[in-house]
């Protein structure tokens, strides 16, 4: 069976992908090499802004349940607590961001949640599907899977840090692997400690870090590697996740069994110096790795998807130009960019803090990592037809509680979940008429003065009392118009 897209990979940042043109009618197809579905926790958190897609893709219930935020950060000493700490103690839900806090969830079941979603939409996962080969041409993508052969539109390489689309792509990866940071990864039983806290030690002998995976009865191990003669990295196994928190921690009664799951992980800073090579694409850790601190990876990928989904959508469905997809690389290859230094900052930042008593992995805090501020204000797309506004071209769009026309409560969430654009008129001139615009790209909404009531003048404080803004699919503003002015929002949306 041919395919508007195919899609390579079933991470986060593939499943995202599926999702969103899946639910645009997108015939998408999505592959993954392996034959069966990951259980290791890898990554185990996602950022504010992440819960925020998740939520515009129809799971937000279903994550929330799964996870834990505001988890304490318990420090020791061998076995004296030093210090503990809540580092998103200040994290607390607003008007305007709903999901103020990084939550803590296993990435399998962010995975598991998003290929029951899918499945929902009509498309599972082809596993033990690896592509082989490709070649693309001024109509499509031709590409071998297995013995057989596919033919998409598009292909998008969704398949992590040693991408075969990426290699096959001939696109490097630029950038440095420093000396000898590495960390072994795993999953593991633990008796002896409680599961309210994320347990730490940072000694001279050494780091150990015991974090409760939310859902299960495991813990995820980080751990400083035992080393050979020559002072390479051994493998991860019990016995040495045993010894290494033995002589660094010599915490009484403490044991560890059952390892379920276990990785090497070594700091790579790097990325490539394009996301498209005509009709093929890349997201996630197919474009660009960096260090783990802040827990970036995953929700980038998630990002990265998620800017990409809606314009293939629009394209594939004739309703947009072609050219649309280079504000892919445009807006996302800036970000990954600024992924790869904040991270490295966050890195520096953690082990600066470590040679202190008391400091640790909460050092990596900062505003940044709620990847709440991320913006678009170079992009084309970004776009001021009058007065400023408080928003500004580019920027996320502000939640904000309304009530419905039966006096309900309901968000401006509630108002941009789905593929389409939404128009928002806010204040006494309410919307103007947009004649000639496709009601299937668009919702529009008064808000305030004569249409859905400002609960606590919440949205006017969020956008401007009397403004006229239009959001796009992926929740950031496209265009901040005078009030009335429906001449710009269609020329807007023609342009596309």
């Amino acid at each position: 069976m041919n395919a508007d897209v195919l899609v390579t990979g079933a991470g986060p940042t593939g499943l995202t992908l599926a999702c969103e043109l899946a639910r645009r009618g997108v015939a998408v197809r999505i592959i993954d090499r392996v034959p069966e579905f990951p259980t290791g926790s890898r990554g185990k958190g996602l950022s504010p802004r992440s819960q925020e897609v998740l939520d515009d893709l129809g799971v937000a219930d279903q994550i929330l349940a799964s996870g834990v935020s505001h988890l304490r950060h318990r420090k020791y000493q061998g076995t004296e607590v030093i210090a503990e700490v809540d580092p998103q103690a200040d994290q607390v839900p607003t008007p305007d961001v709903p999901y103020p806090a990084a939550l803590m969830i296993p990435q399998w079941r962010v995975e598991q949640i998003l290929r029951e979603r899918l499945a929902g939409l009509g498309v599972t996962v082809e596993r033990g599907t690896e592509l082989n080969d490709f070649q693309q041409d001024a109509g499509g993508v031709t590409a071998t899977v297995g013995e057989a052969r596919i033919r998409a539109r598009y292909l998008v390489g969704c398949d992590g840090g040693r991408s075969t689309v990426r290699k096959a792509l001939g696109l490097p990866m630029r950038g440095e692997t420093p000396d000898m940071q590495t960390m072994a990864v795993g999953d593991i039983h633990v008796e002896g400690l409680g599961r309210d806290a994320w347990h730490q030690w940072f000694t001279g002998d050494g780091i150990v870090m015991l974090c409760p995976l939310p859902g299960t009865d495991m813990f995820q191990i980080q751990a400083t590697h035992e080393l050979d003669a020559d002072g390479a990295p051994l493998e991860p196994t019990l016995e040495r996740f045993q010894r290494t928190f033995d002589r660094v921690a010599g915490l009484p009664g403490v044991r560890l069994h059952e390892l379920a799951w276990r990785s090497t992980y070594r700091v790579n800073v790097r990325m490539v110096d394009r996301l498209r090579v005509d009709r093929v694409f890349l997201a996630g850790d197919a474009a660009h790795v960096h260090p783990i601190a802040g827990g970036l990876g995953m929700n980038s990928g998630i990002q990265d998807a998620y800017n990409l989904g809606w314009k293939l959508g629009l394209v594939v469905a004739g309703k947009a130009s072609p050219a649309l997809l280079d504000t892919y690389d445009e807006e996302r290859l800036p970000i990954a960019s600024w992924l790869l230094d904040i991270t490295s900052e966050r890195l520096a930042a953690v082990l600066d803090a470590v040679k202190e008593k008391g400091g640790g992995l909460d050092a990596v805090a900062s505003p940044e990592l709620t990847q709440l501020a991320l913006r678009y204000p170079w992009s084309r797309l970004s776009r001021q037809a009058g007065r400023s506004a408080r928003v500004q071209p580019g920027d996320r769009a502000p939640d904000a509680p309304l009530r419905d026309t039966a006096g309900a409560p309901i968000r401006l969430f509630d108002l941009f979940r789905g593929p389409r654009f939404t128009l928002l008129g806010i204040g006494e001139h309410g919307l103007p008429p947009l004649d000639g615009v496709d009601p299937a790209i668009i919702g529009s909404w008064a808000v305030g003065s004569g249409g859905l009531p400002d609960d606590g003048g919440h949205a006017a404080n969020a956008y401007g009392a009397d403004t006229l803004v239009l959001v796009r699919p992926d929740g950031h503003v496209g265009l901040v118009a005078d009030p009335g002015d429906g001449r710009s929002v269609r020329d807007y949306l023609r342009s596309l």
